[in-house]
């Protein structure tokens, strides 16, 4: 959309769309119907004899208002809204109205039921939140790790000159490099997904207190409880003020960053590989690399993603810190705040689409990585120094420094004359000279 403020719902909607299903204004308002009527079906099963049970035919009815719901039937309830200027009192009004149109002829004030908004809100988000996680989320997250893994696979064998303080060091494999990357990703989606989402569910202060006014002989913590882990698929929270603790959210939110912070520096590390022509990338045909200089192939699914993570980090960052402060029993900070859980997803969400595509369009460029490690024969001076301590050779460590450090470039031949002169016997001479820059990689 030309128009949007935001590129999440402008140049990266194709990307995004997925979650406005969750995200969006509608989304919420139909995640917040969900919960009124699941919470309305579930009093009718406590045997309150003002609340006979529903049929099955009604429950049905009930549960179309949510499973049907239009764009059209949102702006209904929006309508609703610009006159009471309340969001959740607007969905109640709006279920209200569809009571008459079903014909039910139940007492319709026990919709909203001794509830606050908040027992609306703060089970509707992590609704939709555990959703998103698990039907977006995840199965992208998914195809990121398994394309790392192929090319783990793919690259097994293929030795590198490993960087350290962007110097040569000892040599490395590509695929395990990759490998690295692919475990730290892997341990901290499972942590993310192994965290519990909570919600709220307790009255106005979180003390049930209408509702034991009404019916002093139910047992309202353990009807919540069942409803939200039943109904809904949450943990409730039992010791809360009106609103939600978030401390749980915050953790999950600090797991995206750790797991942004695994990508950023896969990011990096493959740009690096690229500037250094240890990778090549696929050209498409029409694509323009630079509007000046025609020859460029840049690295831009990477840098995208780079600096989408950045964005992501830094907004569940906020969340984190922001939502689980309220002042006494509750204020509005976190009402507008958490409007915006869905955007650092989005930016997650897109920064995964353009990894995947610029993983998907790297070539190895073998005959590089060959080039950069026959003109580094110097690392291969902690293999024979360490063999050397071995065998008690007199300050191998220093010998080999004295010989190394410094040096413009070392070939293979000035490594095997620095051999030649060891005083060390034949046996141990052989062994130092198989050692090479190409086979150096460890296990």
């Amino acid at each position: 959309m030309l128009t949007a403020i935001s590129p999440i719902d402008g140049r990266y909607q194709n990307k995004t769309q997925d979650l406005s299903n969750y995200f969006s204004e509608m989304g919420l308002i139909k995640y917040r119907l969900r919960v009124e009527i699941e919470y309305l079906i579930a009093l009718s099963d406590l045997g309150l004899p003002e609340l006979p049970a529903f049929s099955e035919q009604e429950r049905e009815g009930l549960r179309s208002i949510y499973h049907k719901f239009t764009e059209q039937e949102a702006q209904k309830i929006k309508d609703i809204e610009s006159v009471t200027n309340h969001d959740v009192k607007a969905v109640e009004y709006y279920i209200k109205e569809q009571w008459d149109r079903l014909q039910l002829t139940q007492n319709k004030e026990f919709v909203h039921f001794a509830l606050t908004s908040q027992d609306i809100n703060n089970t509707a988000v992590p609704l939709s939140l555990k959703e998103a996680q698990a039907e977006v989320i995840a199965p992208k997250m998914q195809q990121l790790i398994l394309r790392l893994k192929a090319l783990e696979a793919q690259w097994a064998d293929q030795p590198l000159l490993a960087h350290t303080h962007g110097q040569p060091a000892s040599p490395t494999l590509l695929g395990k490099e990759l490998r690295v990357f692919r475990s730290r990703m892997e341990k901290q989606w499972e942590y993310l997904k192994s965290l519990p989402i909570e919600g709220k569910f307790g009255g106005a202060t979180g003390n049930f207190n209408a509702h034991y006014a009404a019916y002093p002989d139910v047992d309202w913590h353990q009807f919540a409880d069942d409803f939200l882990s039943r109904e809904l698929g949450l943990v409730r929270q039992a010791d809360t003020t009106q609103i939600e603790n978030y401390d749980q959210m915050a953790a999950l939110f600090h797991g995206y960053v750790r797991w942004s912070s695994v990508a950023i520096d896969l990011c990096r590390d493959m740009w690096a590989y690229i500037s250094m022509g240890y990778f090549k990338q696929k050209v498409v045909a029409n694509e323009v690399g630079s509007s000046a200089m025609p020859h460029k192939v840049n690295p831009i699914d990477f840098e995208n993603a780079e600096g989408n993570l950045g964005v992501a980090q830094a907004l569940f960052t906020h969340l984190a810190r922001k939502l689980p402060v309220s002042r006494l029993q509750r204020d509005l900070t976190d009402s507008t705040v958490s409007r915006n859980i869905g955007v650092p997803f989005a930016h997650t969400l897109i920064a995964t689409f353009s990894l995947l595509k610029g993983l998907n369009k790297i070539e190895l460029n073998a005959s590089a990585i060959d080039r950069d490690l026959d003109q580094n024969w110097m690392v291969v001076a902690e293999a024979i120094q360490n063999v050397l301590r071995k065998e008690n050779y007199p300050s191998p460590y220093e010998a080999l420094k004295s010989f190394t450090r410094g040096k413009d470039q070392i070939t293979k031949q000035d490594i095997h004359n620095f051999i030649d002169q060891l005083e060390v016997s034949k046996s141990i001479r052989e062994h130092l000279k198989s050692f090479t820059p190409f086979n150096y990689t460890g296990k």
